[in-house]
Formats: structure tokens, C-alpha cells, sequence
């Protein structure tokens, strides 16, 4: 795959990086405008109670039809510090948080106003984490439609992360034994369960991360 238009979302989950891993070059749509009920403010992790959904809060709140190089984060929420204590409560015990800590932490400590910006800091340090080097671009202009042979990944939504599976875990996943493994989380479950390994297991387990796109809600 040579070419994916996607929108700027916050930490992708595990099915956004096997697109990407695949491609060449990544186009990300800053002209798009911010869609509710999506992936561009919001991300997923596992807790103890099952899915966590940790939201970036916005100015003018998620009811704006802005495109989204001028949305605006809401910083009086104090929401960077709200996310970093859940992901340590949530992964101080996996295997590679350790591993990952001191480097992440500085994305909840730098302030950032825009959007856009946060959103593609997390996009770059996991790039880094997994070792990929694709291309990157950015759209000036919004298209509605791309050729059938551009992988458009701007209509993704959240659902799937909403409802456990009751199968044997694919990884170790924290509190899987108590909630059923919960499917499509952001690229961090993986990262501090997996590790350096993340990369391979997504490539060994390509065919179950599809059919995780295909039930996506």
C-alpha cells in the first residue's frame, strides 16, 4: 500500500498502525473539520472497570464544525494531568511501561493549545517507539473523495473498544482476567504489554486486527 489519507487523531490505536505500517506515505487531513464521535479527540486504554475513554477537551466544545488546524484545546480542564495519572494507574505494572515512562511523560507536561499539534506529537512518538519511517504530508485543502487506490481512513470511529471479547487474550493485556480483552486500544496497551515486540506481534496477527476494523462500531 502506497498511499493513506487519515485524519489527525490522538495515540492511533493498534489497527491505524497496521494501515500505516504498510504504506509509504501518510497524508493527514488538517482541513477536514472536527467530526464528534470520533477518534480526533479521544483515545482508548483498558482499566480495572473496563474501557477507559480519555477525551480531550475542546474550545467551543465538540459540537463545532471547525476544520481542524483551528480547533482549539480547552486547557482549563487540567485534562493532561487528568490522562497521565490514569495511564500510570493503569500501566504502572505492565511489563514496558518503565521502559517508555520518562519519554512519554513530557507530551502531558508541555502545554499545547492546538489540537492538531498534540495529536501529531503522540503520532510521532509512537512512530518513533515502533521504528517506522513513513512519509508524511499535510492537506491544505479538503477532498471528499480520494482514488480507489488511496487507503482513506477518515471515517473510522470508535465501537469496538466498547465491548470486551470473551476469547483468550491475543497479549497481556492489564485486567483482561477480570473484563474480557478488550479489542483495538490505542497503540499504548500494546506498546507497555509488548514492548520492542509490538511491531512483530501486529505483523504476526494481521488477519485478527482486520476483522477488528470490520466490527469497528
Amino acid at each position: 500500500m502506497a498511499f493513506i489519507v487519515s485524519s489527525i487523531i490522538p495515540f492511533p490505536n493498534i489497527a491505524w498502525w497496521l494501515q500505516v505500517s504498510g504504506t509509504d506515505k501518510v497524508l493527514f487531513d488538517g482541513a477536514e473539520h472536527f467530526e464528534k464521535m470520533s477518534y480526533r479527540n479521544k483515545y482508548f486504554i483498558a482499566g480495572s472497570n473496563g474501557s477507559i475513554q480519555l477525551s480531550i477537551p475542546l474550545e467551543s466544545g465538540r459540537e463545532q464544525r471547525t476544520p481542524m488546524n483551528e480547533v482549539v484545546i480547552y486547557n482549563k480542564e487540567r485534562w493532561q494531568t487528568r490522562h497521565w495519572r490514569t495511564l500510570v494507574s493503569v500501566y504502572k505494572r505492565s511489563p514496558y511501561f518503565d521502559h517508555y515512562e520518562y519519554e512519554l511523560q513530557p507530551l502531558f507536561e508541555q502545554p499545547y493549545t492546538s489540537l492538531t499539534a498534540f495529536n501529531m506529537a503522540t503520532i510521532h512518538w509512537l512512530k518513533k517507539q515502533l521504528h517506522l519511517q513513513f512519509e508524511e504530508a499535510f492537506t491544505e485543502n479538503y477532498v471528499r473523495h480520494y482514488d480507489a487506490a488511496t487507503a482513506d481512513l477518515r471515517s473510522i470511529k470508535p465501537g469496538i473498544e466498547r465491548s470486551p471479547l470473551q476469547i483468550p487474550e491475543p497479549y497481556y493485556q492489564m485486567f483482561a482476567d477480570r473484563n474480557g480483552f478488550v479489542p483495538n486500544l490505542s497503540m499504548l496497551d500494546l506498546l507497555c504489554t509488548e514492548g520492542p515486540h509490538a511491531m512483530q506481534w501486529l505483523r504476526d496477527n494481521r488477519s485478527m486486527v482486520e476483522s477488528w476494523m470490520e466490527k469497528r462500531g
